[in-house]
């Protein structure tokens, strides 16, 4: 059976060679932290609401931690108000 080949490779290759994983399921943890640093700031602030609403926070708490974590993204995005991350969440 032929494999299909990707442009991450090495990646693939470095996680089969370091880890327990199989070549499949490394390049499952590949592919997912791709989609998850390919997510745009608006999709991160609304996924990141949902989660910590659903932890019974409150959106004071919410929006706080939220403007805490963008920053440390693997690319920050521009710092943004309070008022521009509830316009992100409620439309």
């Amino acid at each position: 059976m032929l494999e299909r080949r990707t442009n991450h490779d090495d990646l693939v290759d470095h996680l089969v060679r370091t880890t327990p994983l199989s070549r499949g399921e490394a390049g499952r943890v590949v592919m997912d932290v791709l989609a998850y640093f390919d997510e745009t700031t608006e999709e991160c602030v609304r996924r990141r609401h949902r989660e910590l609403q659903a932890q019974g926070l409150g959106n004071t708490e919410i929006f706080e931690r939220i403007t805490e974590e963008l920053p440390r993204r693997a690319v920050a995005p521009p710092a943004l108000s309070l008022r521009q991350l509830r316009r992100i969440v409620y439309g």
